[in-house]
C-alpha cells in the first residue's frame, strides 16, 4: 500500500505540532502499533528529546504573542520537520521516490504552520487569554485524533486533513483584513508612544 495518505497527514500535522508528529510516530512504530515507523524515529534519544519540546511547545502555545513569537520560530522547523518525516516514511516502505514524498511533507507542513499562525496572530487581537489554550488544546487533540486514526485508516485520515486544511485555508483569507486592522492599530500605538515619551522629555 503506498504511503502517500500517510505521508500527506504527516505532513498537515507536522504543520500544526511536529514534535507531536515525532513522538506519537515513535511511539506508534516502538510499540509495534505500525511497521510504516522507521527505526530513526523510535530512537530513545529523538523521543525524549521529542517529548520535551511537545512539553515547551504545549506552554508557549498557550500564552498570548507568546505563541506567535513561537510560530515565527518554527516557519522554518515545521516544513523542514514535516519534509524530513514524510521522507523516512516513504524510504521506509519504497513506495514513494524520498524527494517526492519530501516535497508534498514539506508544503503541506508549510500550508498547515500558515493556517496555524495566521489564525493565532487573529485570536491574539482578542485581549482575553480563553481563546488560546481552548485553540491550543484543540489543535494537540486534533493531531494526536488523527494522526492515531491514520495508523488504521490511512486514506480516511488524510481526507479529513484535506478538508481541515482547506478548511483553515479559507478561514485564513478571511481573517486577513482583522490580522491586517490589528497590525496597523499596534504599529499606531508604538507610534504614540513614542511620540509621547518624545514630548515629554525636558528641553535640552
Amino acid at each position: 500500500m503506498s504511503v502517500l495518505p500517510l505521508v500527506f497527514t504527516s505532513g498537515w500535522a507536522s504543520g500544526v505540532n511536529a514534535y507531536a508528529v515525532v513522538l506519537l510516530l515513535g511511539v506508534f512504530g516502538a510499540t509495534g502499533l505500525t511497521d510504516e515507523v522507521p527505526e530513526s524515529l523510535q530512537r530513545t534519544d529523538v523521543l525524549l528529546a521529542a517529548g520535551i519540546l511537545f512539553a515547551c511547545e504545549a506552554v508557549a502555545d498557550k500564552i498570548p504573542y507568546v505563541d506567535s513569537v513561537w510560530d515565527t520560530v518554527h516557519t522554518v522547523i515545521r516544513p523542514v520537520s514535516g519534509a524530513v518525516v514524510a521522507a523516512l516514511l516513504a524510504g521506509q516502505s519504497g513506495s514513494l521516490p524520498d524527494l517526492a514524498a519530501g516535497a508534498i511533507g514539506g508544503s503541506t507542513a508549510l500550508a498547515s504552520h500558515a493556517v496555524k499562525a495566521g489564525t493565532r496572530m487573529a485570536v491574539n487581537t482578542s485581549p482575553e487569554p480563553f481563546s488560546n489554550i481552548v485553540l491550543s488544546t484543540a489543535e494537540d487533540l486534533g493531531v494526536a485524533g488523527i494522526l492515531t486514526f491514520a495508523m488504521f485508516h490511512p486514506e480516511a485520515a488524510a481526507i479529513i486533513a484535506g478538508v481541515l486544511l482547506l478548511t483553515g485555508l479559507a478561514l485564513l483569507l478571511f481573517l486577513v483584513s482583522r490580522i491586517r486592522r490589528f497590525l496597523r492599530r499596534r504599529a499606531e500605538r508604538r507610534e504614540e508612544k513614542r511620540l509621547t515619551a518624545r514630548v515629554g522629555w525636558p528641553p535640552g
